[in-house]
């Protein structure tokens, strides 16, 4: 039987969970379950705290894990990435008082940094050629300046917001970009088919959240235009109709790129645009 954990809680935690459920995959069905095994798909569910779930993944515990990259790069462990979800996007950043001379990677050398992710933060400055006093903090590392612990922070950013009320501001490129992601132990083969059938369920999940089909006649003469409009996620399926002049095509699209699409074809002829929502496969 497969072993995946998933976050018991966080940001990460119920994307994950809707995930797996759209997937057709049981839940727990309470907060006090630790462990959920549905044997009809071959998988049992560990909920796991978010910073351990890369260590069970990589010391081969559990087969996989649904975590965050920069957890991931932090632990150190032999964990694999397999594949991105989607979800949970965010920004590993430095932040420094608004009044702070720190304005550049540069100043940072010599710095404290209070931060949570002390390996990938290490491995990122060695990799630039600088040294920092590492303040290792479990939370609110946005208050280490205020309180004379640290002169600077390196933190995981989604708005900024809680920075800002911090009084802190961002400078200097991110130092990781980060998302929920799918990782495997290092004994788990990356052909295994209990690993196939999970990512084609998966995949199909996250397909169907993101793109939509577009159905729409085109005159023939202007179907390389609409094709280049929309080239979609596979290639577009070009059908005649009983009229000869025109053409019906199919397209799967990005669903947040609608609207623009739709805008674009009617400029080039096309008409009856019909947009349909995928359904997840759990093949």
């Amino acid at each position: 039987m497969l072993k995946v954990a998933v976050p018991n809680k966080g940001m990460l935690s119920q994307p994950a969970w809707r995930l797996l459920s759209e997937s057709g995959y049981r839940l727990r069905s309470n907060d006090r379950q630790l462990v959920v095994e549905d044997a009809d798909n071959g998988i049992e569910l560990f909920y796991l705290r978010p910073n351990d779930i890369a260590v069970y993944v990589g010391l081969g515990t559990v087969d996989l894990g649904i975590t965050g990259r920069d957890l991931l790069l932090n632990s150190g462990t032999r964990a694999v990435e397999t594949m991105q979800l989607g979800f949970g996007a965010s920004t590993f950043r430095f932040a420094a008082p608004e009044s702070s001379p720190v304005k550049s990677l540069e100043d940072v050398d010599g710095k404290r940094i209070g931060t949570s992710f002390d390996r990938l933060l290490e491995d990122y400055l060695a990799g630039k050629g600088l040294k920092a006093e590492l303040i290792h903090l479990d939370g609110a590392v946005e208050s280490s300046v205020q309180l004379g612990v640290a002169d600077l922070i390196a933190d995981v950013v989604s708005t900024g917001t809680t920075l800002r009320n911090a009084g802190l501001r961002v400078f200097g490129d991110p130092i990781l970009h980060s998302e929920g992601i799918l990782i495997r132990s290092p004994h788990l083969k990356p052909d295994d088919e209990r690993l196939s059938v999970l990512s084609r369920r998966l995949e199909g999940v996250l397909t169907a959240q993101r793109y939509v089909l577009m159905d729409y006649d085109i005159p023939v003469e202007r179907v390389a235009e609409a094709v280049g409009i929309t080239p979609g996620f596979e290639s577009p399926t070009v059908s005649p109709l009983h009229d000869k002049q025109w053409v019906a095509v199919r397209a799967m699209v990005p669903k947040d790129q609608v609207n623009n699409l739709m805008d674009r074809l009617y400029g080039v002829g096309a008409r009856a645009i019909i947009v349909t929502a995928l359904q997840a496969s759990r093949m």
